[in-house]
């Protein structure tokens, strides 16, 4: 296994450590409110991994069919992780997570059909910016235990990247549309 697919098996691993986490800052413990700083750091490391995984694998043309299957699967995950902590501890609203999850289900599902016609899908630059807003925004606010003057930004980023989420799932659906009416 190669270091890119390293870093990003290493992401999905971060998930339930983000998770456990979470659940362990809620657990009433003496050290609970401890816990809750670690949140941020978590993500911002998967999030770092997220960005070096690709650098790496095609600056030394590491690129391998486990690494477009595990890169985008450990994102979703480590996103969707962040998206329902934030949703349990009343940060954020369970709309923005439906929205964001179900563009990523929907993009999902159109490009293993992609995949079964021997097609590849790039990501366009409104999902890299999606992409970003939505890590940005998640690292803000899940800072909140450090100080809450980062939950409005946060919240603007995170509107910003839904709205972004939307156009570029529409955008993702329209540019491939010949595909799925071809599968039909």
């Amino acid at each position: 296994m190669n270091v890119p697919n390293k870093l990003s098996m290493f992401r999905v691993l971060l998930v339930p450590v983000l998770v456990g986490l979470y659940y362990l800052g809620k657990g009433g413990y003496e050290f609970s409110e401890l816990i809750t700083y670690f949140l941020a750091p978590v993500f911002i490391v998967a999030s770092l991994t997220d960005f070096l995984d690709g650098y790496i694998a095609r600056k030394y043309n590491l690129v391998t069919v486990f690494g477009k299957f595990i890169d985008p699967l450990a994102d979703k995950l480590i996103v969707m992780a962040a998206l329902l902590v934030l949703n349990d501890s009343g940060v954020i609203d369970i709309w923005i997570t439906v929205v964001i999850l179900s563009r990523e289900f929907i993009v999902t599902g159109i490009r293993l059909i992609a995949v079964g016609e021997g097609k590849v899908i790039a990501a366009s630059n409104l999902g890299k910016y999606k992409t970003a807003s939505t890590m940005i925004a998640l690292v803000l606010l899940l800072m909140i235990p450090y100080t809450e003057v980062l939950e409005l930004p946060g919240m603007i980023i995170l509107y910003i990247g839904t709205f972004l989420t939307v156009v570029s799932g529409l955008d993702y659906f329209i540019k491939n549309k010949k595909i799925l009416t071809e599968s039909i």
